[in-house]
């Protein structure tokens, strides 16, 4: 391992499992209009460049851009799109713009910033050295016109797993209250930070970048977002890098269940490697047992936060924070097992914390009710639904992204508008598809229902359990660095061990 790896791999240890949350950078933009309302500001379609004033972003140029609120009403409310930029370290060489994009709740520009700190430029190869790398917030997200609501997503009392039809409509008439809090605060936002929405202000931003055609780098949600502007925008994109894809092509129910399997199966790799690891805190102790006494410990009384900054948090609650610490083996693994170790001390403070420090969870519950059917509405079938998800995973109980997508959005009061997906794009250029083949967020078959949605791509997998595989992974960065520069994919089936 290299000694850039080596320093990356120790400072994200010390990050994540410290517990830290990202600054909120300081960035040298405009003031951000607020939604539904417009501000003396460059004119739509221009973006306003200036030197970062943030020690995050060194020698990198910070902008903004207008966009309407709603598409088809380009002249009423804007909000404001904010960009990273990152000049190619071989302008003699420079091959094109690299659009970084990491999509629903999650901040591009913050990921930017993280992989930055950590050796990003040093191990990059010709992705830094022959592209500008811009990041760009999704509407609603991070620094972006970021949506913000003061009602809690889930207060004290209300469960997404209701056990009860009392319980179902308490947690019906939470949403309710949550969501009218959001439209009372963000305006017609709310109902236009879906996946076409987002897709069109990335065509504004290419404008606005003056360039023919992007790359594009997409992981995780962002994935689903690179090929919905693909398919509005052919012939826009000179590559599509996709990282840990996301099947959208099934029905709501069906990911759900997939997506159950796959985290179970990530939790079960988790504590196998715990009875044999030096790096697990909790190394020859039978960790699924632990776990599941923690999480039914918790549920009869929750366990405190330090400081009393966050609510106890309920076994639930723990199960709902498990997922994303299953992520990367090599880091996100040793912190897990810190944090139940820490919880069964009695302090809960690591499972409130997102590992990724990157993510906002109402940013990324908003847009979903949008991109996402909604075909649950009794409590019968969610309880349905549920008894057949803890079936699957008696560890984590079904406790994923996509229920609390489902859940936390009965009762919406704004309409989802799901694109369509499954038919093939034309005028999209093959892409890269980066697959795991174990991953608590996505199956790896969904990598080839993505490539076969975009023709002559090819799944690159990569033997492990982690997403974000360009800083992890030497044969991935290596093929990667390929296809950007001379658009040459791997041969189908390769697979990386590295």
């Amino acid at each position: 391992m290299s000694r850039v790896m080596r320093q990356l791999r120790r400072t994200l240890t010390a990050i994540l499992t410290a517990g830290v949350v990202l600054a909120t950078p300081v960035l040298a933009t405009p003031v951000v209009a607020a939604p539904g309302r417009t501000a003396p500001q460059a004119p739509t379609g221009h973006i306003t460049w200036h030197p970062c004033n943030d020690a995050g972003f060194p020698g990198m140029q910070c902008g903004t851009m207008r966009v309407p609120v709603d598409w088809s009403k380009p002249r009423a409310a804007q909000l404001d799109l904010a960009l990273v930029r990152r000049k190619a370290d071989d302008p003699a060489r420079r091959q094109g713009t690299l659009l970084l994009n990491d999509g629903a709740g999650g901040s591009s520009i913050e990921q930017l910033r993280l992989a930055t700190r950590n050796g990003f430029p040093d191990i990059a190869g010709a992705m830094t050295q022959r592209f500008d790398i811009v990041a760009v917030d999704p509407r609603g997200v991070g620094h972006s016109t970021p949506i913000r609501c003061s009602e809690p997503l889930k207060p004290a009392g209300v469960s997404y797993f209701p056990k009860n039809r009392a319980a179902f409509d308490k947690l019906v008439a939470h949403n309710r209250t949550f969501a009218r809090d959001c439209l009372r605060r963000n305006g017609p936002l709310v109902a236009h930070v879906d996946l076409t929405s987002t897709a069109r202000d990335i065509e504004a931003v290419r404008t606005g970048l003056g360039v023919r055609r992007l790359n594009w780098y997409g992981i995780h949600y962002s994935t689903l977002l690179g090929r919905t502007y693909a398919a509005l925008f052919p012939g826009r994109l000179r590559t599509m890098t996709l990282d840990t894809a996301l099947d959208d092509t099934t029905s709501p129910l069906t990911r759900i269940v997939k997506e159950t399997t796959g985290a179970e199966e990530a939790f079960n790799r988790f504590a196998a490697w715990c009875t044999h690891s030096a790096k697990c805190a909790l190394k020859g102790h039978d960790v699924a047992a632990e776990y599941d006494a923690l999480v039914a410990r918790a549920d009869r009384t929750p366990v405190p936060v330090a400081g009393g900054t966050h609510r106890p948090l309920t076994g639930e609650d723990i199960r709902g924070a498990t997922q994303d610490y299953l992520n990367i083996a090599s880091v996100t693994w040793p912190a897990l097992a810190e944090a139940i170790v820490k919880a069964q001390a009695g302090d809960a403070t690591d499972f409130t914390v997102d590992p990724d420090g990157t993510l906002d969870p109402v940013q990324v519950l908003v847009p979903a009710c949008l991109d996402n059917a909604r075909p649950v509405s009794t409590f019968e079938q969610a309880d349905r639904l549920h008894k057949s998800l803890a079936a699957r995973a008696p560890h984590l109980g079904g406790a994923v992204r996509s229920w609390t997508a489902l859940v936390g959005c009965l009762g919406w009061p704004v309409p989802a508008k799901p694109v369509q997906a499954g038919r093939l794009i034309s005028g999209a250029p093959p892409a890269l598809v980066l697959q795991s083949t174990h991953q608590a967020l996505a199956p790896h078959a969904a990598g080839s229902v993505m490539a076969a949605q975009l023709p002559g791509s090819v799944v690159l997998s990569r033997e492990g359990d982690d997403y974000s595989m360009f800083l992890l992974s030497p044969c991935v960065r290596e093929a990667t660095n390929r296809y950007l520069t001379d658009r040459i994919l791997p041969a189908p089936g390769t697979t990386c061990t590295n």
